[in-house]
């Protein structure tokens, strides 16, 4: 048996060759599988569970089939941290807490979607930390459907922008924000994804302890899945098939 971990996925309605291949991969590759966890931004954008697009109803129905058999765990991501209760029980999703601790075939694991260790990138966290104040959360909820779907592109189009003058370093995770993380957790492997760079670092302390960063890619140009067993390691990736279609 073994566990599988994805993540940045960036649903949407505009690429259903996404979407296709997600289904394929819940088709096919989940037999010997024990547990899925999704590491945040399974869509592009959330604006509300009360305004889902038809694919994303689709695709709950389907999750929610799948978790009859195994659990299926989820972070939130930063595109799509206003997943709620609502369609996480529509789709049979248990929701995590953004840094969650686990016992991973004997390992201790701290999981999470990543973007808070880009602690580099100071104005994005000062967002980061406003867009999470429960206060917030529930204003954007009462506003009306057009305007939370207007605030959310306006948001997607000014980090497109400011994307484009940051360095590559400041949009990636701070290495002593990954040691703080881990020693805080007593930890030996970290998994996360958002930073879109796979890879499976090793890590040495200066106390000579060895131990893992893991990260999950996205799935823009070709899947990406990371399978750990008691044995076995293994962070995998296939091109996406343009031609396939919801």
């Amino acid at each position: 048996m073994r566990t599988l971990f994805i993540g940045d996925l960036h649903l949407c309605a505009d690429r259903p060759d996404i979407t296709a291949a997600f289904n394929l991969f819940l088709d096919n590759e989940l037999n010997d599988v024990e547990a899925l966890y999704i590491l945040g931004d399974l869509f592009e954008v959330w604006i509300g569970d009360d305004i889902a697009e038809p694919f994303a109803l689709a695709l709950a129905a389907k999750l929610k089939t799948i978790s009859a058999r195994l659990p299926i765990y989820y972070i939130h991501g930063n595109r799509d941290f206003l997943i709620g209760k609502k369609f996480a029980q529509m789709s049979g999703m248990i929701l995590l807490p953004e840094v969650y601790k686990l016992d991973l075939y004997g390992v201790p694991t701290v999981i999470l979607h990543g973007d808070s260790l880009c602690t580099l990138d100071k104005s994005y966290q000062r967002f980061r930390c406003f867009r999470n104040l429960t206060a917030v959360k529930w204003l954007y909820g009462q506003l009306p459907k057009k305007k939370r779907i207007s605030i959310a592109q306006k948001i997607r189009n000014k980090s497109a922008q400011s994307n484009q003058y940051k360095s590559m370093m400041i949009m990636d995770v701070e290495a002593e924000a990954v040691d703080a993380l881990m020693e805080q957790t007593n930890t030996l492997q970290m998994i996360h994804g958002h930073t879109h760079r796979p890879n499976i670092h090793d890590i040495t302390t200066t106390s000579g302890i060895s131990k893992k960063r893991i990260v999950v890619g996205d799935w823009y140009d070709q899947t990406s899945i990371l399978s750990i067993s008691a044995n076995n390691t293994e962070l995998s990736s296939s091109p996406l098939n343009s031609d396939l279609d919801l």
